[in-house]
C-alpha cells in the first residue's frame, strides 16, 4: 500500500463497480460499505439550515447531545467535524512526527493520514507492540474483522503513551453496534487520548458528513481553532442534534441490526460460506474462495468488499430491502451451484 498516493480503494463506490463488472444485473445491491442500510427517518429541515449560517448555540447543543450519548465526560470535551476524515490530519498531527504504529489489518486512512502528516508508519498486528509508538492507533471494533479491545487494556496503553508524550488515538466509529463497555470516552478527560465518533454509518446518513473527535478540552479547543466557525453545515447540525438524541430509535434499531447479522450469517451458512467475525452492519468472510465468490456475485449485481491485499477475505453489509435479500440468495445459490459443479469434474 503506497500511503502518500492519494486515497485507497474503499467500499461504496458503484463507479468502479462498473467498470469492474460492466455486463451486471441493475441496480446494484450494494453490501461493500458498513453503513446501516436503514437510515434515521428524514425530516422537513427549516429553510434557515441552508439560508443562514449556522447559529453557534445550535452547534453548542450538538456537543452536549453528543458528550452525553457518546458518554463524553462533558461539551467541552466534544468538537464536531463535517466528519471523521477532516479529523484524521489534523488529530495524528497533534504530536510530533514519529513512530506511528496502527493495529491491523485495519482500514487503511489512519496510516495514510499520520504518513502525511510525517510520521513513520507501521501496520502491526500484536497489540503489546503499540507501546513503542509516539502516536498509537486503533479501530474498535475493528474493521473490517469487529476484533475488539478491551477498555481496561487500551488505558493501560493510554498511560504508558502519556509518560513520553506519546498519543492514543481510538477511532470508535462502529461503537454504537459494539460494546459499548469497552469505549474509551468516558476516559478522554486524562489528556493524550483521542476518540473518534462517526455518525454517519449507525444512523445510515454517510452523504451528511458529520463525525466528533472526544478529547481533553485543551485539545478539543485547538482542534475547533483549526477549524474556525461554521465547520458544520446546518443541515448536519439538525439531523445530528435530533437523531442523537432519539434514544429510542437507536435502541430499537441495535435490535433490528443484530437480528439482521444473524440472518446474513445463516444465509451465508448455507452455502457454505463462513462468517468469521464483524459487527451487526458488517460481516467479515474468510474462505480460501473468496475471489470467485466475489467475481460470481459482483456479476449478478451484488457488491461485496474485497481487500487486494488479502484475497482471501471479504466484507458484506446488509441487504436493505426483502428484493435485495432475495437476489442476494439466488446469487449465492448460483455460486454455490457451480461450485459444486466444479468440484465433481475435478474428480472425474
Amino acid at each position: 500500500m503506497k500511503l502518500l498516493d492519494g486515497a485507497v480503494d474503499h467500499g461504496g463506490s458503484l463507479g468502479r463497480a462498473r467498470v469492474l463488472f460492466p455486463n451486471a444485473v441493475l441496480p446494484f445491491v450494494d453490501l461493500s460499505t458498513g453503513i446501516n442500510p436503514h437510515s434515521y427517518p428524514l425530516f422537513d429541515l427549516p429553510a434557515t439550515s441552508l439560508s443562514r449560517l449556522p447559529e453557534a448555540g445550535r452547534g453548542r447543543e450538538l456537543t452536549e447531545i453528543a458528550a452525553r450519548t457518546y458518554g463524553a465526560p462533558s461539551p467541552a470535551n466534544v468538537v464536531a467535524a463535517p466528519g471523521t476524515q477532516i479529523l484524521l490530519p489534523r488529530v495524528v498531527s497533534l504530536v510530533r512526527p514519529g513512530k506511528a504504529l496502527v493495529l491491523g489489518p485495519t482500514y487503511a486512512e489512519h496510516a495514510r493520514a499520520a504518513a502525511i502528516a510525517g510520521h513513520e508508519v507501521s501496520e502491526v498486528s500484536d497489540f503489546t507492540a503499540l507501546a513503542d509508538a509516539d502516536l498509537a492507533i486503533i479501530v474498535n471494533p475493528n474493521n473490517p474483522d469487529g476484533r475488539v479491545i478491551e477498555r481496561d487494556r487500551l488505558l493501560v496503553l493510554a498511560d504508558r503513551l502519556r509518560t513520553k508524550g506519546g498519543l492514543l488515538v481510538v477511532d470508535e466509529a462502529f461503537m454504537d453496534v459494539g460494546p459499548r463497555e469497552h469505549s474509551v470516552a468516558g476516559e478522554v478527560g486524562l489528556g493524550d487520548i483521542v476518540v473518534l465518533r462517526s455518525f454517519g454509518k449507525f444512523f445510515g446518513l454517510a452523504g451528511l458528513r458529520l463525525g466528533f473527535a472526544l478529547s481533553d478540552a485543551a485539545t478539543v479547543q485547538q482542534l475547533e481553532t483549526q477549524f474556525g466557525p461554521w465547520a458544520v453545515a446546518g443541515p448536519a447540525l439538525e439531523y445530528g442534534i435530533r437523531a442523537l438524541g432519539d434514544i429510542g430509535w437507536q435502541d430499537a434499531m441495535r435490535a433490528s441490526l443484530a437480528e439482521a447479522a444473524a440472518r446474513l450469517d445463516a444465509l451465508f451458512g448455507r452455502f457454505g460460506v463462513p462468517v468469521s467475525g464483524g459487527t451487526t452492519l458488517f460481516r467479515y468472510l474468510s474462505l480460501p474462495d473468496a475471489a470467485s465468490l466475489f467475481s460470481a456475485l459482483g456479476e449478478r449485481g451484488i457488491l461485496l468488499r474485497h481487500f487486494n491485499d488479502r484475497p482471501d477475505v471479504l466484507r458484506a453489509g446488509l441487504p436493505g430491502s426483502q428484493e435485495e435479500w432475495q437476489r442476494l440468495e439466488s446469487a449465492l445459490a448460483e455460486w454455490a451451484a457451480q461450485r459444486e459443479d466444479r468440484s465433481k469434474g475435478s474428480k472425474q
